[in-house]
């Protein structure tokens, strides 16, 4: 790889966290009429939340465009300035979505736009992580327990993949992801995480 100065990077980060911290599921829901979606379920801003207001097409529309986020920035690092900008790009997009300062650093999980962030820095990487999660989807029906799944796979993954530096990238979203997954963890231990398409309790 290039070495590259350090002002690349750094715009690249910015870059990444400008464009992953736009909130696209409070977006979509309020221009749907349904008002702040931090209110509703969850109050998360992210794909499985705003799928509670029983609108499945603006559901798809925000996993699409987290996802799409990601990959966008990671994109046009990777074009622009290299592979390592296209590492910082698409952490900082993960660190945006997670914790943008429009909404007091309070934001998703990070799990669309993950996949997104590998399959433009990877694409095997990322079409490995997608199936993992299909795969854990199908046998356990959690779906927070199959995202928890394919991220933590993705360094192993990346580490014979991709190599070293995007191993070092997936390991970075996995610990985010699991950070920001904490209640499920809890709830996963307890047994109390609901399956995918059982009624979900307010907070999961």
């Amino acid at each position: 790889m290039a070495d590259l100065s350090p002002l690349p990077l750094i715009l690249a980060l910015i870059g990444g966290y400008l464009l992953g911290s736009i909130p696209f599921g409070l977006v979509l829901t309020r221009l749907a009429g349904y008002g702040d979606i931090r209110q509703i379920g969850s109050g998360n801003i992210g794909a499985t939340n705003v799928l509670r207001t029983g609108n499945k097409p603006l559901a798809l529309a925000t996993l699409l465009l987290d996802s799409g986020k990601g990959a966008i920035a990671t994109l046009i690092a990777l074009y622009v300035a290299g592979t390592e900008a296209g590492i910082a790009a698409a952490a900082g997009s993960m660190l945006g979505h997670s914790f943008p300062v429009w909404l007091g650093f309070k934001g998703g999980k990070g799990v669309a736009t993950s996949l997104g962030v590998l399959l433009a820095i990877s694409w095997p990487v990322g079409l490995a992580a997608c199936g993992t999660w299909l795969l854990a989807a199908v046998l356990f029906r959690i779906s927070s327990l199959s995202a928890l799944i394919a991220v933590g796979a993705s360094p192993v993954v990346a580490w014979f993949l991709a190599g070293p530096a995007v191993a070092g990238l997936c390991l970075f979203i996995a610990v985010l992801v699991y950070i920001r997954h904490k209640d499920n963890i809890a709830r996963l231990l307890k047994g109390e995480e609901p399956k995918i398409g059982a009624k979900k309790k307010e907070g999961a």
